[in-house]
């Protein structure tokens, strides 16, 4: 590695299942980490399961230390309600980072594929055959790890950017 080196959480927020993925970047290179998943039980009221997320992504911040965290953004679908839940899910997805400080950035499914595999509509054994050609030591089980170590890498690659500077510099500012 050549420059600083940050580690970066990925996450791929879900009810059922969120996706985690850690690498660490020095602006040139990437290093997988680690991946896997935190998983609510479906039987479990709504409150508990936010929990299970919440609880499951504090203890791998927790554990891996990462600096910076990126998330995906929530896509709208047809179901009103499966988009409030999964809304719901997000929340506890940006409130572990933010409960231990980190700098936290949020990207569109589109911005994380096209990041990733050059196009913006990619499917999802595009970005996993992608993952393994840029991190060729991660395992990942599941396409929520893999999404999830996409997110690290499209933050890894657009963290440096006028933009996010801008918001860095204001976030510091204000604390």
């Amino acid at each position: 590695m050549t420059g600083r080196l940050i580690r970066i959480i990925g996450i791929d927020p879900g009810l059922r299942r969120t996706g985690w993925g850690v690498v660490d970047s020095d602006g040139v290179r990437l290093v997988y980490i680690a991946s896997g998943h935190v998983t609510s039980d479906a039987e479990d009221d709504l409150a508990y399961r936010l929990r299970a997320i919440f609880e499951g992504l504090s203890s791998v911040i927790a554990s891996f230390k990462p600096h910076e965290a990126a998330i995906e953004e929530t896509f709208v679908n047809d179901n009103a309600r499966a988009t409030l839940k999964l809304g719901q899910a997000r929340g506890m997805a940006l409130l572990a980072p933010a409960v231990k400080g980190l700098a936290i950035a949020e990207y569109t499914p589109n911005l994380v594929k096209k990041s990733v595999v050059g196009a913006g509509h990619a499917e999802k054994r595009q970005i996993q055959a992608m993952i393994g050609f840029l991190l060729p030591k991660a395992r990942f089980e599941s396409a929520d790890e893999a999404d999830a170590l996409a997110i690290a890498i499209c933050h890894a690659n657009h963290r440096t950017s006028p933009a996010a500077r801008a918001a860095r510099a204001l976030r510091e500012a204000a604390k």
